[in-house]
């Protein structure tokens, strides 16, 4: 039986445009529509998929996402909607998606508009459609190879993920490039993340617990500390089941050392402070001098999800890993970001629209079934490694 699905892109940014391109060439799409309050944005993005996929599927429209009564519009002929617009509006549009019969995920960024969005859950299930809010690189992808390594043991105790995009090579001052909004990496290095210790969810400090963590070549040696945002809703969901929960963000050794000096600056601060005769708000001060100096367009990048789990398999001690790493694309011209980012959550608005995701709002830890995930990940060429060692040796592949 031939799919025929209609999707609606939210946002015609690099991860719309990505996740557009996912859609027509693996989603079943009949039609995408990117649809962004700026015209030549959206046309443009829709002409770059066309070129890339086949003429037909990709289409665009101007709506303002503030304009609610004409999302509901827009949404109203759509089986399955993605949002890849700031956090901030994702409650709003969730709410109208369900009104208007669709399937509705995001990108996210905001693990506590997240929490809101699950209140949903009655009025998507009474609707029979899926809410799945933060399905990106990570929290999402990121969030379903937690879940993928639980799933290869008997019984998970701790889990461990470590997660990065790099550039291939990298530029001095700071060996970072920038592939996502400097507002969205300043949120992450600023604010607490949420795992779980001992059992119990646990608040803890941005820009600690530095660590090193070695990779094959050309990769190497990096180093990974604590950022927020990154485990999403997961501690709230496996508290009492895991005794450990987290993640670290990764980098090139240094990166750390003088991003944390900004920290303690108060750099990334949003309470404005004067100078002179001015009000001046700290991050929005560091955005304008950070951003040009972490900002390589052109560059080729990397992405690297790592989860280590650790518990019992077959009544004896054993450890699963499961890690992807991927690399800016030159045939396509995606980044490894784009394409872990955008292709994640596309992954999952297909699977709404096939019918594969349960019904109700909930994050991605319970509604995207991580095996099947995994597939897909490694039909789109994001290969993912797992591997499962009991007592030094490997107990399956």
């Amino acid at each position: 039986m031939t799919e025929a699905f209609s999707y609606v892109v939210l946002g015609a940014g690099r991860q719309g445009t990505a996740a557009a391109y996912d859609l027509i060439r693996w989603g079943g799409a009949a039609r995408v529509i990117l649809a962004d309050s700026n015209p030549e944005a959206a046309q443009q993005a829709a002409r770059r998929v066309t070129g890339l996929t086949r003429p037909g599927p990709a289409a665009w429209s101007v709506v303002d996402v503030t304009d609610l009564a004409a999302v509901r519009d827009l949404l109203g002929d759509c089986d399955a909607c993605l949002s890849a617009v700031p956090y901030r509006f994702n409650l709003e549009l969730g709410r109208i998606a369900l009104e208007a019969g669709c399937h509705f995920c995001d990108l996210g960024g905001n693990t506590d508009i997240a929490r809101r969005q699950h209140g949903l859950d009655a009025a998507a299930r009474a609707a029979g459609l899926s809410v799945i809010p933060n399905c990106g690189q990570v929290p999402g992808m990121g969030t379903s190879l937690m879940v993928r390594a639980m799933e290869l043991l008997d019984e998970a105790v701790d889990v461990f993920m470590w997660d990065g995009g790099l550039p291939q090579k990298p530029r001095p001052p700071f060996d970072y490039y920038l592939t996502f909004n400097v507002a969205g990496l300043t949120n992450e290095y600023a604010e607490p993340a949420v795992f779980i210790r001992n059992g119990r969810v646990t608040e803890v400090a941005p820009m600690t617990e530095l660590e090193t963590v070695d990779f094959p070549e050309p990769i190497g040696r990096l180093e990974a500390f604590v950022a927020g945002g990154g485990t999403d809703t997961a501690p709230w969901t496996f508290e009492g089941r895991l005794r450990t929960l987290q993640n670290l963000t990764l980098r090139y050794p240094g990166h750390f050392a003088q991003l944390r000096a900004f920290y303690d600056l108060g750099l990334w601060s949003l309470e404005p402070v004067q100078v002179g005769d001015t009000q001046v708000v700290p991050r929005d001060l560091f955005h304008v001098l950070f951003e040009p100096l972490v900002a390589f367009p052109g560059d080729a990048d990397l992405v690297i999800v790592r989860v280590r789990a650790t518990g019992k398999k077959d009544g004896r001690d054993a450890e699963a890993l499961v890690e992807m790493i991927d690399y800016h694309d030159p045939e396509t011209g995606f980044t490894a970001m784009e394409r872990g980012t955008g292709w994640s959550a596309a992954i999952v608005t297909a699977m709404m629209a096939r019918g594969h995701t349960p019904r109700g709002a909930g994050g991605v830890e319970l509604m995207v079934p991580a095996g099947p995930f995994v597939e897909e990940l490694n039909r789109r060429g994001l290969r993912v490694k797992e591997e499962v060692t009991s007592l030094g040796s490997v107990a399956g592949a």
